[in-house]
């Protein structure tokens, strides 16, 4: 099952979450505030992240951005007591996926876990899909020379991204 990080400083909401998630069967670890939280995410793979905004050491808003460096594909929920709508947006600016206020309604959270989960999945699949036609594309081109092995090198390397390449050069008129 999924393996969810808790990030936040205070030890009742932390507990009551894993408690809460372990019973919907996922698999939970623990994090204190943010230092430790991206020390956790360097070190293992999370399927989501709940944070926390107001913790001690790192904030949640400076924790979000760090992780979205590490590990930008891994969804991020925020969650806060103390926080109002202008932070909620701009967590989400910052690529969270969604923003809950404590108390937490714990129907919403899990709704909110699903969907992030859900949105993972598919941005994975359709990675792994897109490598997979490009790959098609690659194999569709003819050609023995050392110009063209060498494009088709450079159009594996970023197939895997979401970058954009202009290929140029003759157009085979010997012009």
């Amino acid at each position: 099952m999924a393996h969810i990080l808790i990030v936040d400083d205070e030890p009742q909401i932390r507990h009551s979450l894993r408690d809460i998630l372990e019973f919907e069967s996922y698999t939970v670890s623990e994090a204190t505030d943010g230092l430790n939280g991206l020390a956790q995410i360097k070190k293992k793979n999370f399927d989501l992240v709940l944070l926390d905004i107001k913790m001690p050491k790192m904030d949640g808003m400076e924790t979000l951005e760090r992780i979205q460096i590490l590990r930008p594909d891994i969804p991020i929920i925020m969650i806060s007591g103390h926080a109002n709508i202008d932070t909620a947006v701009e967590a989400v600016k910052k690529g969270a996926f969604d923003f809950i206020s404590k108390p937490l309604d714990l129907n919403r959270l899990l709704i909110t876990i699903r969907n992030a989960m859900d949105k993972s999945s598919l941005v994975t699949e359709t990675k792994k899909l897109k490598r997979k036609v490009s790959k098609n594309k690659v194999q569709d081109m003819i050609g023995s020379s050392e110009e063209l092995k060498q494009i088709k090198r450079t159009i594996d390397q970023v197939s895997s991204t979401d970058a954009r390449v202009l290929v140029t050069g003759p157009n085979g008129t010997g012009k």
